[in-house]
């Protein structure tokens, strides 16, 4: 049997009618229509229950390919002469127990320290951010949690340099920072001891640094060499002390973190998934060399395509990306995998060569292309849809969640349950959810050991709930996330251009006369030339005479300090508005 097999054809081949084995499937939780792709594992699973055995397909593999794929980044980085090295930004993991942290640290480490762009304050989850620390850069993978990056470093991708264990300092050493301490050791890493919540009134420094003694950690104030830092995630004490900590370290360890700029870039995928607007869309750690706009890209011939574009965690566009750099990247034929090594070859056909050489992953990639149905071109529907996997224990929480779901009215967003059943939590929904939303929503249902491990390795979240209420609201608080705000607009005033008095880089001083309304100080405007828009400016300030003023009404002359990307010309008409942006929200009645 193939790695993945449309439900008809798998009828054919078992010689069953389609409503048997649509019957079958629904049997299982799994609604699926004749023309459905299922994976290798489902499809065996089904087939076994209608009394077959089945047997994958072989696929020809050359192990030494296999072999030197997973040791490439080693080899490229042992390869390099030295004095094409230099420094490149520190690339750190955080990791430790699932309550002590985590989450809470990186965000105040990214909302006190992030990198300054132009994206209106605007941040795009990449999987990775940078901050800067006395002018210097450092880049934070923003994994889920330790167990991706276990995946990532079990496929041969080391991609941090240091680590930075997170433990709470009212709770202790858990298993989980046991696990944390032995993967860091595992992979070479030097680390940091963060010690969190350190605010508590319940916390015991002092008992949590004998724990880790015990664990094989000896803090620095014990007579070790492992860094601590005392930091409270909640208010933010402690974070400046952690970054300049973290910069220490790697300044100990500055040989090892150096790579050749020059070359053609090779670096790790942190995170990737499938848009149903942009195709295959991945994020890159480019880890030596540059990585640029239309260079051919490759992972070990199974996924290839060419940089159709780049942008930043701030959803910058970038032309190119240094080493230590995350970025998001278009243009992948198929969706790659966490942990995968993407590299831009010397010489792009031979990318052509191993195009035939596919795997179960390259076909669960292509599954996830699977179109969605629309209305037609020009009647394609308008509404945004949160597309949601669904598991319950019985069919009446099933349906009682569904009809909840059925309330939510919206005219821009709405809920589309793509695939729903009764028992514990499947792999078909992990493959199912990981190119959609990522999430699978779980009513008093568990998943079992393989199918929670295939949920961390395609970045997928299982969230459990015991009452349903708190599912739906999750659901709801989700479309929030992705209704855009209201725009208002109100015209101002019109101005006419007399006068150019200097041009800059993004910068123009102007003069002219206001023929109606009035121009104010801070406000937009969309530049006319004839009936021909060019494009859209802001007013940095306004000049009467010789005194900068707050506004200029109907009648009057004035000078106009105008930032933006368009050129304007004498006689070019400014129309200045002013926008006001409403937070709107899904209000549903339970």
């Amino acid at each position: 049997m193939p790695s993945v097999i449309v439900v008809r054809d798998l009828a054919g081949r078992l010689n069953l009618p389609v409503t048997r084995v649509i019957q079958e499937l629904m049997r299982a939780g799994i609604l699926a229509s004749q023309n459905e792709r299922l994976d290798y594992e489902t499809a065996a699973i089904i087939a076994e229950e209608l009394g077959f055995a089945a047997k994958a397909e072989d696929v020809k593999t050359d192990t030494h390919e296999q072999v030197q794929a997973q040791d490439r980044m080693r080899e490229i980085m042992e390869k390099e002469a030295i004095e094409n090295l230099v420094p490149r930004p520190p690339v750190i993991v955080v990791m430790g127990h699932v309550d002590h942290g985590k989450t809470k640290t990186l965000d105040a480490i990214r909302s006190t320290n992030v990198m300054g762009g132009e994206a209106g304050g605007i941040t795009q989850h990449i999987g990775a951010y940078t901050v800067v620390k006395k002018d210097r850069a450092i880049t934070f993978i923003d994994t889920p949690g330790h167990e991706a990056f276990t995946v990532m470093r079990s496929r041969g991708a080391k991609v941090a340099d240091i680590a930075i264990l997170v433990v709470a300092a009212d709770d202790g050493v858990q298993p989980q920072t046991k696990e944390a301490i032995n993967i860091a050791k595992a992979a070479g890493l030097p680390f940091v001891i963060a010690l969190n919540k350190i605010d508590k009134s319940n916390a015991d420094p002092d008992r949590v640094l004998a724990q880790l003694a015990d664990a094989g950690v000896t803090t620095e104030s014990w007579g070790g060499n492992i860094p601590l830092v005392k930091i409270s995630a909640k208010t933010g004490q402690g974070i400046d002390d952690l970054l300049d900590v973290v910069l220490l370290v790697a300044d100990l360890n500055a040989d090892k973190i150096r790579s050749n700029p020059t070359r053609h870039a090779v670096g790790t995928i942190i995170e990737s998934h499938v848009d149903k607007g942009e195709g295959p869309v991945a994020t890159v750690l480019v880890q030596t060399g540059t990585l640029k706009k239309n260079d051919w890209i490759g992972i070990a011939g199974a996924a290839y395509g060419r940089v159709r574009a780049m942008r930043d965690w701030t959803g910058k566009m970038l032309t190119e990306a240094p080493p230590g750099t995350p970025v998001k990247v278009l243009g992948f034929k198929v969706a790659p995998a966490v942990g995968d090594i993407m590299e831009v070859p010397d010489n792009p056909k031979t990318l052509e060569l191993k195009k035939v050489k596919t795997s179960r992953q390259v076909a669960e990639g292509f599954t996830a292309k699977k179109q969605m149905p629309v209305e037609g071109e020009e009647g394609a529907p308008k509404k945004v849809m949160f597309q949601a996997v669904l598991r319950t224990d019985v069919l009446g929480s099933l349906e009682a969640i569904l009809g909840m779901l059925e309330k939510i009215r919206h005219e821009d967003v709405g809920v589309e349950v793509i695939q729903k059943g009764l028992g514990n939590v499947t792999d078909a929904d992990v493959t199912r959810a990981a190119n959609a939303s990522k999430i699978v929503y779980a009513f008093n249902v568990v998943p079992g050991p393989q199918v929670a491990e295939q949920a961390r390795d395609k970045g997928v979240l299982i969230r459990q709930y015991k009452v349903i209420y708190e599912l739906f609201d999750d659901i709801v608080a989700e479309l929030n996330k992705i209704l855009k705000p209201e725009v208002f607009v109100e015209q101002l005033g019109t101005f006419e251009t007399l006068a150019i008095f200097r041009t800059e880089t993004h910068r123009m001083v102007i003069g002219g006369r206001v023929r109606d309304g009035k121009i104010v100080t801070g406000e937009k405007a969309r530049v006319w030339r004839g009936e021909d828009p060019q494009g859209d400016v802001t007013i940095e300030s306004v000049q009467s005479g010789k005194s900068a003023v707050k506004d200029v009404h109907a009648g009057q002359e004035c000078g106009l300090s105008i930032k933006g990307k368009v050129k304007i010309q004498v006689g070019d008409r400014l129309d200045v508005y002013h926008e006001d942006v409403k937070e709107r929200k899904v209000t549903v009645m339970r």
